[in-house]
């Protein structure tokens, strides 16, 4: 993250409120639900991290036995963790009820807020680990991350601002092979704009779009079919390991469309977080918008670029996997913008992060520079994180109402 310094400020704080400030959840329950929810997608990394913080934290250590050990309202925790984690389109505001009305150890709203963002802020940060390679421990046998070798040189700094252009191949005859791929990119985001102003689709046929992109999107294959089978060192800390994205798309099961004109997180969601756990809600969305509006109006060598219409593309590729549908977005831009292999890759790093490969990191934007490739990597972490939100806050919402 360093490589965004904006950005890494205003996660930063955001985390540390989360974890160390006022907030209605206890300290040690905090990293316990971070150990949960890293734990999901079997990202030892954070899980370690976590264990760590709340040893610390004056957490008992019978509870890392297992989430068996844990307190029982820990543990009921277990189904939404699952769920937000790998298909929040099935959360309903009977699973809401349930928490908040259990006989004993039940959760209040204001708990609940806490824990739910929690969630999702360890499901999508796990996303972004796997994303960058980053394996438990970077300096130890086997540790690793994404990061080209001829950039450590550099500081991050340097990179950041830019000022690392020339260090991005190390190879000049796969520049040659690449040459043009940037350039076709920024022709088809010119010829996108020249219709946009030409032409506006009618609503059915931007929502047939909608659906298609949908549809496709589920065909989209993943990394190898192989079974990641979780150490017991990860899979203690939750339950129902073989829960996952995989078995709904291969069912062919229906993704339901959720239209954000009805539940937003500007008009609908941030207002609930707010009123319930004070401040985190313009946390939240100050790191959002951080997120989807950063740029250096730069592609590869190309300065002077509006990246606007490829950063909405990602953004609403993402909240269109999980159905999210936005009624004044044309998604036949997607196709025209994202490839195959870029889609591979945001599908596995953001539904199996625990999948994502250095193979498939390298296979996409392959003329574009480390550091924007780890840009790609905060909108597809912040985009998880809102669609996962937006499922929960509705129905919250709806448990409200």
């Amino acid at each position: 993250m360093g490589f965004h310094p904006q950005y890494l400020e205003s996660f930063l704080r955001t985390q540390h409120y989360l974890l160390q400030m006022d907030g209605p959840l206890s300290l040690h329950y905090r990293h316990y639900i971070g150990i949960m929810a890293a734990a999901r997608h079997q990202c030892s990394y954070l899980v370690n991290l976590h264990v760590n913080d709340f040893l610390q934290v004056g957490g008992d250590p019978k509870w890392l036995n297992g989430l068996d050990e844990a307190p029982q309202k820990l543990q009921q925790l277990s189904e939404l963790n699952k769920i937000l984690a790998h298909r929040p389109w099935l959360l309903t505001r009977e699973h809401i009820e349930g928490l908040l009305k259990a006989e004993e150890h039940s959760w209040s709203l204001a708990e609940l807020i806490h824990a739910v963002v929690l969630l999702t802020h360890y499901h999508s940060l796990a996303s972004f680990t796997f994303g960058c390679g980053i394996m438990p421990e970077i300096h130890c046998d086997g540790g690793h991350t994404f990061r080209p070798p001829s950039l450590s040189q550099y500081c991050v700094c340097d990179i950041a601002n830019g000022n690392g252009h020339a260090i991005h191949h190390d190879d000049p005859l796969g520049n040659q092979e690449l040459c043009g791929e940037v350039e076709v990119l920024m022709e088809r985001m010119r010829q996108l704009q020249e219709c946009r102003d030409d032409e506006e689709a009618s609503q059915e046929e931007m929502a047939t779009r909608f659906e298609r992109e949908k549809t496709e999107s589920m065909l989209v294959i993943m990394a190898e079919d192989d079974e990641n089978v979780p150490s017991r060192d990860i899979s203690r800390h939750f339950e129902d390991p073989t829960y996952g994205y995989k078995d709904f798309s291969r069912r062919g099961e229906h993704v339901p469309t959720f239209r954000a004109q009805d539940y937003s997180w500007e008009d609908h969601g941030f207002s609930l977080v707010n009123r319930l756990y004070p401040d985190v809600g313009q946390m939240l969305d100050e790191k959002f918008q951080m997120a989807y509006n950063l740029t250096y109006n730069t592609m590869a060598t190309h300065k002077d670029v509006d990246t606007s219409m490829l950063r909405r593309a990602i953004w609403n590729y993402i909240h269109c996997m999980f159905g999210i549908r936005y009624d004044d977005y044309d998604y036949g831009e997607i196709n025209q913008l994202l490839d195959r292999s870029f889609k591979i890759y945001i599908k596995t790093m953001v539904c199996s992060p625990e999948k994502t490969t250095k193979r498939m990191y390298e296979s996409f934007w392959r003329q574009f520079q480390h550091s924007e490739k780890v840009h790609v990597n905060l909108l597809l972490m912040e985009a998880r994180m809102q669609a996962e939100l937006l499922y929960a806050l509705r129905a919250i919402t709806r448990y409200m109402t």
